[in-house]
């Protein structure tokens, strides 16, 4: 079995998107803070966590405090874009295996938000690209 808070916080550190794929269960769905519908399944869940570990995972990136109950984590995080400070938190449940199979990001200030959202699409579409 997976120990799931620990391999994450280890892919995170890393920016391991590779590890992604023994971590993510195949039915995995994301839910983005700015894209209005569940975004469901293991390759799509990927591409968004990439994605996050390069705008996100920079220096000043920091977990402050984890709930752990169950197979349900909350992480809040905190991390700086372009001089705008992010406050947000990790929702993540795993399965039995401890693959995760739901992720979902909550980020504040609206400014974060707005922030977020750009350099989210700009990787996304990069990723895409193959650039």
């Amino acid at each position: 079995m997976i120990d799931t808070l620990k391999t994450w916080h280890r892919l995170m550190q890393d920016r391991d998107v590779n590890g992604l794929d023994d971590l993510l269960a195949d039915n995995a769905v994301f839910h983005s803070p700015v894209v209005h519908t569940p975004q469901e399944g293991k390759a799509i869940t990927k591409q968004y966590l990439a994605a996050a570990f390069h705008v996100l995972g920079n220096d000043q990136f920091e977990y402050l405090r984890e709930i752990k109950d169950g197979n349900n984590a909350v992480l809040e995080f905190h991390t700086e874009l372009d001089g705008i400070v992010i406050n947000g938190i990790d929702m993540i449940q795993w399965d039995e295996e401890g693959r995760i199979s739901d992720f979902k990001v909550m980020v504040r200030p609206l400014k974060a938000v707005n922030k977020l959202h750009e350099k989210m699409a700009a990787m996304l579409e990069a990723r895409k690209s193959g650039s």
